[in-house]
């Protein structure tokens, strides 16, 4: 048993050592979460920056507890709390890509219909 906690704490020292950034972007997701909220607009997509940041948080204590008490059930939580959060900015990094494109797409050919209608 004690070489299984001893392994804990060896594998979670690189996350436990960036616990402090971790904790840093987690709070400013979730600020920056609180300010989106103060728009009207905003309070349809505030949840998911304070949803992120959260993860984060959560990420971050439970890695600590990992690496403190070479704890496999909080190692095993902070991965996957690290897991969701990649996978929720993959989706949203995505979609944002779609959006962009799809702008694009009606933008350039706002511009085309405008410069035809003119010849």
């Amino acid at each position: 048993m004690e070489d299984r906690t001893v392994l804990i704490r060896d594998l979670s020292q690189p996350l436990a050592r960036g616990k402090g950034w971790i904790k840093f972007l987690g709070i400013i997701n979730i600020i920056g979460g609180a300010f989106t909220a103060l728009s009207l607009i905003g309070l349809l997509w505030a949840w998911v920056p304070i949803w992120l940041g959260v993860l984060l948080l959560q990420s971050a204590n439970a890695i600590e507890r990992a690496q403190l008490a070479g704890d496999e059930a909080a190692m095993r939580l902070s991965l996957d709390k690290l897991r969701v959060y990649f996978i929720v900015q993959g989706v949203l990094f995505l979609v944002g890509i779609a959006v962009t494109v799809l702008f694009m797409f009606l933008f350039f050919g706002a511009i085309m219909a405008a410069i035809s209608q003119r010849f």
